[in-house]
């Protein structure tokens, strides 16, 4: 990249791909996931990728249990890297 460029500006997908990554990871977590959801929004989404992670936003705000919440998790990938 030449000196000066703007960095490259990430979709919302790509960003929210990066933190439901990183949870899975246990780099961050429960709360830091919600709080990482609620500033991305779910506004430039295709409209089942905004509902995943409507979904997901409401099992966190629950205290939804580790496996569910990971399943959650992973649905929700799985409707960003498809598109849905």
């Amino acid at each position: 990249m030449r000196e000066g460029a703007p960095d490259r500006i990430q979709r919302d997908e790509d960003r929210i791909v990066t933190l439901l990554s990183h949870w899975l990871a246990r780099h961050v977590g429960d709360e830091e996931l919600l709080r990482g959801l609620e500033a991305i929004g779910a506004a430039g989404l295709e409209t089942g990728q905004a509902e995943a992670v409507g979904e997901l936003t409401a099992e966190l705000r629950s205290g939804g249990r580790s496996g569910s919440l990971e399943m959650a998790v992973r649905e929700t990938l799985e409707a960003l890297a498809l598109g849905m």
